[in-house]
């Protein structure tokens, strides 16, 4: 066996991590952009799996499943949240969330919706959005509303809180 051989061994052994993007857009009025997905119950924000063999990164899978669920194409503020979320029944998952702006009334005119995936869209304010994102997602895009709002640095969080040693 050859030193490329044990290394590929090696990798294949390693434990496997799921990583999805999403991206946090508003209106003038601050209210977040929400999603209804019809693959499950609740709502969600514009985002998705990250195509990591496709050499796809976080940044560039969070605009590609906005545009493709959405409609929307821009380009992507800063990283406001990273989240690491365990799961009962799958493999672990990294959360990235970026900024995606604030959305005008001709952009949140043209929304175009992923009929395959999505329901409906609506604006949500942000005292309600734990109403509408369940678990860790509520908890994460609260505190990247927050972080945006203060301007301090992305939030590392686990299970959408940040870490007690924080």
């Amino acid at each position: 066996m050859t030193t490329t051989d044990d290394y590929a061994t090696y990798i294949a052994s390693l434990p496997r991590v799921l990583a999805g993007a999403a991206a946090l857009y508003r209106d003038a009025e601050g209210r977040v952009l929400l999603v209804e997905p019809n693959y499950r119950e609740g709502w969600v924000l514009p985002g998705g799996t990250i195509e990591s063999d496709q050499g796809e990164s976080p940044r560039t899978a969070a605009r590609r499943e906005s545009a493709e669920e959405i409609g929307i194409d821009v380009p992507l503020g800063r990283l406001l949240a990273v989240d690491w979320v365990l799961g009962a029944d799958r493999p672990p998952v990294v959360a990235y969330l970026y900024d995606g702006g604030v959305l005008d009334a001709e952009q949140l005119a043209s929304i175009k919706l992923q009929e395959e995936e999505l329901i409906s869209w609506r604006l949500v304010d942000p005292a309600e959005l734990t109403e509408y994102l369940h678990g860790s997602l509520g908890l994460r895009t609260e505190e990247a509303y927050r972080v945006l709002q203060s301007g301090e640095g992305a939030a590392e969080l686990e299970n959408g809180r940040r870490p007690v040693s924080q």
